[in-house]
């Protein structure tokens, strides 16, 4: 008889043979480091193992820099914005496509102030509080290389050195904690992105 295809399997057949995919993801966090890389330059990225069952650990990939900006002479540090919030319950875990995510309809109902950041403090500062959650959502495109992973966790409007200007696609990262029930929404823009 024979066996069927797990869900990670067929989650990567699907990322290899479809248009990239808008998703919610909601996990367990699992190991958190700083991107490995032998030249210094191309260091920009958090590597975030997350476990989301069925489909077993996937890869957050979030930037602590543009290397685009920086490499075409414009402001290489990212904008952070965060959205402090209580829960009830930890989110169940699971990945589901949605239809998009727009920051300017969560800065209509929020004030939020964008805090231009250093790569070092922001990785110092994503790393301890990744580290101390208990639960990880986040929104951005699914990618299939050698893991499965999200990436585009940011603003996708036109900035300075990115003409593109991608509206209902902005990733997102929020964290559960387990005190006080706290929660942070992170929204992160590059120069230039409105």
């Amino acid at each position: 008889m024979p066996r069927r295809p797990d869900a990670r399997a067929l989650l990567f057949e699907r990322i290899r043979t479809t248009p990239a995919k808008f998703v919610q993801v909601r996990g367990v966090p699992y190991v958190v480091a700083v991107e490995e890389a032998s030249d210094p330059l191309k260091l920009d990225h958090i590597w975030l193992t997350l476990e989301v069952p069925p489909f077993g650990r996937l890869r957050a990939v979030i930037n602590t820099l543009s290397r685009i900006n920086r490499d075409a002479g414009f402001d290489s540090r990212v904008r952070v914005g965060i959205v402090h919030s209580t829960y009830t319950e930890k989110p169940a875990t699971g990945l589901e496509e949605c239809a998009g995510q727009d920051y300017s309809h969560i800065e209509a109902t929020q004030k939020i102030t964008y805090e231009p950041y250093e790569r070092e403090p922001l990785t110092e500062m994503l790393i301890a509080k990744l580290k101390t959650a208990i639960r990880v959502e986040l929104w951005g495109e699914l990618y299939a290389r050698d893991h499965l992973g999200i990436h585009q966790i940011h603003c996708r409007r036109a900035s300075c050195a990115v003409t593109a200007d991608l509206k209902n696609r902005d990733g997102a990262l929020k964290l559960y904690y387990p005190t006080e029930n706290l929660a942070e929404l992170f929204l992160f823009k590059f120069c230039g992105q409105p």
